[in-house]
């Protein structure tokens, strides 16, 4: 029998909320035709502005190839528009249709509902420590590519 020790697992408590917090996400979402995966899209449009496919990939952290499928079904739903950069022929500029802009606010309310739900009953103490444990781990990940990087030989950097 596989065994595995889910309770002690931080691996595991991070991915069940997450996976958690999407599924609530998508519930919300519905009502208005999106996913919860497309509303990210279009959050980091919001925060960013007007940017390519592959700093929306990165910034989602995944890869280019699974987002022009999300990107597809998005454009063909018309929240997005994809442009070919006017300097790089080979770089596609993604901004959001003027659809995004009437339900746009409604999708954040989505959102807040959401963050209250996941909050409810912690403590603005209890979210401080939520969120710098997170950026812990976080930053523990990015030293360790820091320090692969570091390390790579320099065939492998090229």
């Amino acid at each position: 029998m596989l065994q595995y020790d889910f309770e002690d697992s931080i691996g595991f408590w991070i991915f069940s909320a997450a996976h958690e917090l999407t599924r609530v996400m998508n519930e919300e979402l519905s009502a208005h035709g999106i996913t919860f995966r497309q509303w990210q899209v279009l959050a980091w449009l919001s925060f960013l502005g007007q940017v390519s496919q592959s700093e929306v990939a990165e910034n989602m952290g995944i890869e280019a190839p699974t987002l022009v499928g999300v990107l597809d079904r998005m454009e063909r739903d018309g929240w997005i528009e994809r442009a070919t950069d006017p300097s790089d022929r080979r770089r596609k500029i993604i901004r959001p249709t003027e659809r995004v802009e009437p339900v746009w606010a409604k999708m954040v309310e989505c959102a807040m509902r959401v963050r209250e739900r996941a909050s409810r009953g912690l403590s603005t103490d209890q979210l401080a420590d939520l969120q710098s444990t997170l950026a812990a781990v976080k930053a523990n990940f990015a030293n360790r590519r820091a320090e692969k990087a570091a390390t790579a030989a320099p065939a492998e950097r090229h």
